[in-house]
């Protein structure tokens, strides 16, 4: 006689519901929680940037008479005025922040890397020191730093010149810090070893084996401090009193501040909001074709 009941046998659950409760919704429909968290905080983040495009369009008349949000039609008008306001200044101001981020976050790359790999592949004492004082300049306030930059660089005479923005932001301890997390990562040791053995001096090492696995890390760096730079204001607003040697933030800041007593700068002051961003959404665009080369390779590896 057969034993099989048919009341015990188990049926598998229907698909997209949940195995205890087959009228359960699936589990997968709680991921409409972070989505909705993920809209609003970009929505938070855009909403400031469609203001300051929509504002960048009219004229002085319609900034304080229109709608918020719809957009006007002296964009050109605005241009033109802020081209041509005291000669051009604020083209300075945008050329002295593109060398002041470009030239101290390639010379802040080019040192993070050097030191990262050097903490990575190398064994000698005090390393372990050295990388926790790094870390611990990474928790520093850059605003806490700023005042005794100024004192040295007032002692050294080099208060109110390039050089007193440029050298503070050559250091960079966030940097150095994913430098040597990359070289440890990107870097293996066996390669190291192996051009050792083939007679590859350190220096010539780093520059044809390491520096090529890196490249990756240093444009991140690059690119971080790049940003960094470029929207200071603090250090810049204490180093320099020259206008002519201010970068764009400490020069629309001036510009604003004019604009108190003179509110028809305002239109000036946000098309030069505008426009500073642009280099920085085309550097973007530019460098993250390194990230997909290094994501497809680490895909190609694993």
């Amino acid at each position: 006689m057969s034993t099989t009941t048919l009341g015990t046998r188990r049926t598998a659950p229907a698909p997209g519901t949940t195995p205890g409760n087959p009228t359960a919704p699936p589990r997968r429909r709680a991921a409409w929680v972070p989505t909705l968290l993920l809209l609003l905080g970009a929505l938070y983040c855009l909403v400031p940037i469609v203001w300051v495009v929509t504002a960048a369009t009219k004229s002085r008349a319609e900034l304080f008479t229109t709608f918020t949000y719809a957009p006007g039609t002296g964009f050109l008008d605005n241009l033109a005025e802020l081209s041509g306001y005291r000669g051009g200044v604020y083209w300075q101001w945008m050329a002295n922040s593109a060398l002041y981020a470009g030239v101290g976050a390639l010379l802040s790359a080019a040192v993070s890397g050097l030191t990262g790999y050097a903490l990575a592949k190398y064994r000698f004492r005090g390393r372990d020191t050295v990388f926790n004082v790094l870390l611990a300049g990474v928790l520093m306030p850059p605003i806490t730093l700023a005042v005794p930059q100024y004192l040295l660089m007032a002692k050294a005479g080099l208060a109110d010149t390039h050089w007193s923005v440029l050298l503070p932001s050559i250091l960079s301890p966030y940097g150095i810090y994913l430098a040597r997390i990359y070289a440890e990562a990107a870097v293996p040791d066996e390669v190291v070893e192996a051009a050792r053995v083939d007679g590859a001096k350190d220096l010539r090492l780093f520059r044809s084996v390491a520096l090529p696995m890196m490249v990756p890390g240093l444009v991140t760096v690059f690119l971080f401090q790049f940003v960094a730079i470029w929207n200071n204001f603090l250090l810049p607003y204490i180093m320099l009193g020259d206008d002519h040697k201010f970068p764009v933030t400490v020069g629309l800041y001036s510009l604003l501040a004019q604009g108190a007593n003179e509110p028809a700068l305002y239109t000036l002051v946000i098309t030069g909001a505008l426009l500073s961003v642009v280099p920085l959404i085309a550097l973007f665009l530019g460098l993250q074709r390194y990230w997909r080369v290094d994501l497809l390779s680490g895909a190609v590896k694993s």
